[in-house]
């Protein structure tokens, strides 16, 4: 018990990463932005986003020979630079953890990426999920 309460305060007061689960509106407002880029509407990615990662930032699915981390789920075979994949392509240039906190910035700039090279589809989520009804992955705020 005595290794407990140093142990626990220390995760309070370091944590290894700030992560962050976005609400659908708070999403919205940060992707507003790119709304319409490669084609897409802002609707479409907020779908795919939530099909994909449930707006988490930390979320992480291993596959059998890829992990793919953060929002967009952005996978280490070609993206990103981890240590699982020393091989990978690294299209974006950046290590796969910077997808795991709770800044997109770096996320929404390989998204982009992403969408320039591969579309939309490249999220598997979207052509099954997200090419219909819309209108509940509208946010009333913006």
């Amino acid at each position: 018990m005595r290794f407990f309460v140093p142990l626990f305060l220390v995760g309070i007061l370091f944590p290894a990463i700030q992560a962050k689960q976005f609400t659908k509106c708070e999403l919205s407002q940060l992707l507003k932005d790119i709304d319409g880029y490669g084609g897409i509407a802002l609707p479409e990615l907020i779908c795919t986003v939530f099909h994909t990662s449930g707006y988490d930032t930390q979320a992480v699915a291993e596959n059998n020979e890829s992990t793919e981390y953060g929002l967009f789920q952005i996978s280490n075979k070609l993206w990103c630079k981890s240590s699982q994949v020393p091989q990978s392509r690294n299209i974006c240039d950046i290590s796969c953890d910077k997808f795991l906190d709770d800044d997109i910035t770096d996320d929404i700039m390989c998204a982009k990426k992403i969408l320039d090279i591969k579309g939309i589809d490249y999220w598997l989520a979207h052509k099954a999920l997200c090419t219909e009804k819309l209108e509940q992955w509208l946010c009333e705020k913006l």
